[in-house]
């Protein structure tokens, strides 16, 4: 599978890159947010690891290309991304991320959440997921 990893931290990218080839994939980089719409134009990736902020182009921005051109609205993103906080999670969530994590992240786990991306069962468990985490991120923000 193609794999665009987008972050402005070389380290991350090369992190990513040595685990997820090693998986078997095809690595594309993009150090900001204008590279990685310009990668998102010359061709389809099949899973997304990407940061949210970064110089130019924040990845929310990316984000929103990515779900309003129809050859990527259906890919899956997960955000990988030192934002801990209950908004952008919220925000992710609702815009129909695959999954959320926060750096330190574990870089040997990078695969399988490609490989649940693209298995039956793995899609329901993470909508389920998905319902689950935004309840909770909910209920918190409700006790505040």
């Amino acid at each position: 599978m193609k794999i665009l990893v987008v972050d402005d931290e070389p380290e991350i990218r090369g992190l990513c890159r040595v685990n997820l080839e090693f998986a078997g994939h095809e690595v594309v980089e993009a150090g900001n947010g204008s590279e990685a719409i310009e990668a998102l134009k010359e061709d389809r990736p099949d899973f997304v690891f990407l940061d949210l902020m970064m110089p130019d182009v924040d990845g929310w921005e990316v984000l929103r290309v990515l779900r309003n051109q129809e050859s990527t609205s259906d890919v899956p993103v997960v955000l990988l991304t030192a934002r801990a906080g209950e908004e952008d999670q919220i925000r992710g969530w609702e815009e129909g991320i695959f999954d959320y994590i926060v750096k330190p992240f574990n870089p040997l786990s990078l695969a399988e959440w490609v490989e649940q991306a693209y298995d039956p069962a793995g899609q329901g468990i993470a909508e389920h997921r998905r319902e689950q985490a935004l309840a909770q991120l909910r209920f918190l923000q409700n006790l505040r």
